[in-house]
């Protein structure tokens, strides 16, 4: 089941700017969803559709397996969102703040001391939010969009502007939501060195179209797919043919033999038959391709599309 699907989502902001060519979301029930993509790729217009933000278009939104546009008071009600600069008043305590919001969302109280409790700000007390650190207005916004115990969080760029330990800190807050809480949620960010920590699905938007969804072991196999060996041997013309034996797909030039990436245990048989053969074996290694460079293959090769 999907939280969030879907179909052939396309918007505009002039005759000559799409900024969405048929986006197809697919967020599983009590996934965390990384949309990650370069600035400008079209993510907060993404988002921004998905709440309802922005008139739709061209496509169709299901939130919860139900139109977005025939039940939006309904699934927003189920939705918990932190879109660009959190909404914070500076002059009040976090308790406060979330009074305010306990208002507008009809909730029953305690939930405040819940959403501070979660978020790890129950005892600040009559500090004002004002002298909170970036970090802690961060997980106040987090509390304000979980206050009414949502089924599903959408979160644009949460990290943004946080040293370490900040980062740190939201990840784990993130992965309590969705582990011990339930919470679906969609996050978006430009950092895939940081989200391959926390998600367990993954969506790639490039240039207002997505070049890549699934999960992220998928994205992992990819990885290690596209990694490759490099051998030097003393006499590589040999080893090429030994190599063989092993894999078909073997590349010799004069200074080393490449070949796709091996199995340990592939890798110890190989290195036992080169010995066997007294070939000496100057250097075994594994070239692997990270993640990143993946993503950043996937944006550069829609851009020459």
């Amino acid at each position: 089941m999907y939280c969030v699907h879907t179909t052939a989502l396309s918007h505009r902001f002039s005759a000559s700017q799409q900024v969405l060519k048929e986006i197809e979301l697919a967020v599983p029930t009590g996934s965390i969803y990384g949309f990650l993509g370069p600035n400008g790729a079209g993510k907060t217009t993404t988002l921004r559709l998905l709440l309802g933000l922005i008139k739709k278009q061209q496509g169709e939104i299901l939130l919860f397996d139900q139109p977005l546009h025939l039940h939006r008071l309904q699934l927003l009600r189920q939705t918990g969102s932190m879109i660009e600069v959190p909404s914070l008043y500076g002059h009040l305590t976090a308790k406060e703040n979330l009074l305010i919001w306990q208002k507008l969302y009809q909730c029953p109280k305690p939930h405040i001391a819940e959403a501070l409790q979660i978020v790890g700000l129950a005892d600040t007390g009559n500090k004002r939010v004002r002298q909170f650190s970036l970090g802690m207005k961060q997980r106040l916004s987090i509390a304000t969009a979980i206050l009414h115990q949502p089924a599903l969080l959408i979160l644009d760029e949460p990290t943004n502007g946080l040293d370490p330990y900040g980062i740190i800190e939201m990840r784990d807050l993130l992965k309590t939501l969705n582990t011990q809480h339930g919470i679906t949620i969609v996050i978006s960010s430009h950092l895939l060195a940081e989200i391959e920590k926390l998600v367990t699905h993954t969506g790639i938007i490039s240039a207002g179209r997505i070049v890549f969804q699934g999960t992220l072991n998928e994205l992992v196999s990819r990885q290690q797919s596209e990694s490759q060996m490099i051998l030097q041997t003393a006499n590589n013309t040999e080893a090429a043919q030994i190599v063989k034996t092993f894999v078909s797909d073997v590349v010799i030039n004069a200074q080393h033999i490449s070949m796709p990436l091996l199995s340990k245990e592939k890798i110890a048989a190989l290195h036992r038959a080169l010995v066997q053969h007294k070939i000496d074996v100057y250097e075994m290694n594994a070239i692997k391709k990270e993640l990143e460079t993946i993503f950043m293959e996937l944006i550069n090769q829609t851009k020459h599309d």
